[in-house]
């Protein structure tokens, strides 16, 4: 009986043990997202040097935006009563599409009049959030990196990938959404 209980007792506290973890059998150490992190922030450095060398060269009055990307005014409305955009209201505007060296991709004509509602369709990142600091009637350039334009893909037809623009932009009119 003295066997029998310690025998009991033995495998009482051997079974309760904990489980341990599994490990794997092979370890990937992360070297591809490595290499694409250090890839794209050169790209992204000699982008900054290409947009900050064309703005030496213009002296405009060039903004960063808190976006990431520049601007300035070709014609600037300083009326207060007119609103920039929100969520919903429809922009009417033209564009054009230019390489950083200024080659023409897309004139006004090959793009013609566009009309967007705010937020609720698809438009590359930077003219986004270039619309939004636009009132009616002001013309707008803007210096766009890869990453705030078409970015790795490009356009899919004379766009290729990562290209810094600049988009001259011209709001026509802004409709309030009457939900606002």
């Amino acid at each position: 009986m003295n066997k029998f209980l310690t025998l009991v007792f033995v495998l009482l506290i051997f079974s309760c043990k904990t489980p341990e973890a599994r490990r794997p059998i092979s370890v990937k150490s992360g070297s591809f997202i490595d290499a694409s992190v250090e890839r794209n922030k050169k790209l992204n450095a000699r982008e900054q040097e290409s947009i900050e060398n064309l703005m030496k060269q213009h002296e405009k009055d060039y903004i960063a935006s808190e976006s990431g990307f520049w601007y300035y005014y070709n014609n600037k409305i300083e009326i207060d009563t007119l609103k920039t955009p929100v969520f919903g209201d429809i922009i009417n505007y033209n564009y054009n599409v230019k390489t950083l060296n200024g080659n023409l991709i897309y004139s006004t004509e090959d793009i013609k009049t566009q009309t967007y509602a705010m937020d609720k369709e698809e438009l590359f990142t930077g003219l986004r959030e270039g619309l939004k600091l636009m009132k009616t009637g002001e013309t707008v350039t803007f210096l766009f990196p890869s990453q705030k334009a078409y970015g790795y893909y490009g356009d899919e037809n004379k766009i290729t990938s990562n290209i810094p623009l600049i988009c001259e932009v011209t709001i026509n009119s802004i409709t309030q959404n009457q939900t606002n």
